[in-house]
């Protein structure tokens, strides 16, 4: 059974800390009366360091800034806000951080008792070491091989993907405020809309069309509130920023937005099918959508996440003018690269270490994809980046391989005074470098199992 014929669900940023929202449109969309507010924390898009060093990727001060707009506006309206994938990576500790936020927004402003739903989503590897030795297949994704024991040994922090189950049940148990571990993006929007009757197909898209707030309207503005509306037969998206306009393309667009297949979107429940969706304008600034569906699977499956620990990085910056040496760019990376491999052995992955050049100018966004990898400009930049395993390995080898661009053996060379320019003649410490480890997917009967729910009382 429906509780109403529409629901109103605003989405004020796709990104919480990540960039403060922006207050006006913010303050435009509560005037919309929504029905609850949700919010997207996290993504891998940030790489795997911080969910490898549990270590936050947005200044506290920005993600407090966002949790104090959010909370009094919800505890205002009297009505649920939800905030998924805690301080960027969804760990316990984001968890607790955005928690304690909560409860400083709370006591600050009195807002009275406060129903919070703390979800916490890390995974240990001993449980998924029980699941391999029972049989279970944790399958990996996009090409990666099945997860193993020795898989499990380099990974430093491991996160399930909770989908909207765990979110329903705590609106179930009375929450004004959810603070939710790693979640699906389009879950935590999905999941108000399921518990509310509303078709999973519909739930699903609306979630997929607000995860990133206004990128779904254009001209293109970040961290904009929309309000997304949903009924038993459509989503009306809408814009809160004046200037801004939800087209059919706009919305089309980002319907396509971050998917390897433009038409389907898995999660742990299903698959959505967005082939049949129709985008009609209503008027200038809003679009329905119709049409989606909703494909359910034999099992449900959790997305994992873990990252784990390569090795320490250093970087160097220098750039090159001169248009002859330019013309020999390739021969004098060579030149650098062979000069660090006569000191210190091969590199690459499996070797002690790792050696990147980064020329801006050529591909340096794009690396080996870049479909037009010539230098047609005036001068490129180049970073050196070594990965190794200690500070002062990588430091060391950095140095050696700019300094050995400066003074590289080229057969047009005749003067005395270098090729390179440096940024500056010193070798700059990096974050310490993670890869993804973890990208699979494991099976279970229940889709609460992997995660904890704690429900605290504040300001009471």
């Amino acid at each position: 059974m429906l509780e109403r014929h529409t629901m109103k669900i605003m989405s004020p940023t796709g990104h919480l800390g990540f960039t403060p929202i922006e207050r006006g449109s913010f303050e435009r969309g509560i005037a919309e009366g929504p029905d609850v507010i949700v919010a997207d924390s996290g993504s891998s898009d940030i790489g795997p360091y911080p969910l490898g060093t549990d270590q936050p990727h947005s200044p506290r001060e920005w993600q407090k800034h966002d949790i104090e707009l959010i909370v009094r506006a919800a505890r205002g309206l009297k009505i649920p806000a939800i905030i998924g994938s805690a301080a960027d990576t969804g760990t316990d500790r984001g968890v607790d951080d955005f928690v304690a936020m909560v409860r400083e927004v709370v006591e600050e402003y009195r807002l009275g008792p406060t129903r919070v739903a703390a979800i916490y989503s890390e995974v240990k590897p001993e449980l998924l070491r029980q699941r391999l030795k029972e049989g279970v297949r944790i399958a990996g994704l996009n090409g990666r091989p099945d997860l193993t024991e020795e898989i499990l040994e380099r990974t430093n922090r491991i996160v399930a993907v909770m989908g909207p189950e765990p979110i329903v049940a705590a609106l179930d148990r009375g929450a004004d405020i959810v603070i939710a571990g790693r979640a699906s993006d389009s879950s935590i929007f999905a999941a108000p809309a399921i518990r509310a009757g509303y078709p999973k197909a519909l739930a699903f898209c609306l979630g997929k069309l607000l995860e990133c707030a206004s990128f779904c309207a254009e001209p293109y503005m970040g961290k904009e509130t929309v309000i997304g509306t949903i009924s038993e037969t459509d989503i009306v998206l809408e814009p809160m920023h004046p200037g801004q306009r939800c087209t059919p393309a706009s919305v089309a667009a980002h319907a396509m937005y971050e998917r390897i297949d433009p038409f389907f979107e898995v999660l742990p429940s299903g698959v959505l099918d967005l082939r049949e969706v129709r985008y009609e304008a209503i008027d200038e600034r809003r679009t329905r959508v119709t049409g989606a569906r909703f494909q359910e699977a034999a099992t449900y499956s959790v997305k994992l996440e873990g990252a784990g620990w390569v090795g320490e990085r250093a970087i160097m910056i220098m750039g090159i003018r001169d248009p002859i040496t330019l013309s020999y760019l390739d021969e004098l990376i060579a030149y650098s690269l062979a000069k660090v491999e006569e000191r210190f052995g091969k590199s690459g992955h499996g070797s002690k270490y790792q050696i990147y050049y980064h020329v801006y100018g050529r591909n340096g966004v794009m690396g080996y994809l870049e479909p037009t990898p010539h230098v047609s400009c005036h001068e490129v930049g180049i970073v050196v980046e070594v990965v190794a395993q200690t500070r002062e390995q990588a430091e060391e080898i950095a140095l050696l391989a700019a300094r050995n661009m400066f003074y590289a053996r080229l057969p047009i060379v005749k003067g005395t005074a270098g090729v390179a320019s440096f940024f500056s003649d010193e070798v700059f410490p990096g974050r310490p470098a993670f890869e993804w480890t973890i990208n699979h997917v494991l099976p279970v009967t229940d889709p609460l199992e992997l995660f904890r729910i704690r429900m605290i009382t504040l300001g009471g």
